[in-house]
């Protein structure tokens, strides 16, 4: 695989709006997909991380109340 070029943002631009309207069309429902599923990974790495959190008792439990004067202070 060759090594990849750095691509300028304008240069990306130009190059899709070279595609014909279809393949423009699919290259933004591929960028929509992946982005979804780069959020879902990270919710999912939080998920993961507020286990680890509370596995190590680091969790503080309360009402809202509580966390606001928490805050304040």
């Amino acid at each position: 695989m060759p090594a990849k070029q750095k691509v300028t943002f304008q240069k990306a631009l130009d190059v899709i709006e070279s595609l014909p309207v279809y393949q423009q069309e699919d290259v933004i429902d591929i960028i929509q997909h992946r982005l979804m599923e780069q959020r879902r990974e990270m919710l999912a790495e939080g998920v993961r991380e507020a286990k680890k959190d509370y596995v190590r008792g680091e969790v503080r439990k309360g009402m809202v109340d509580d966390l606001m004067k928490e805050l304040l202070k």
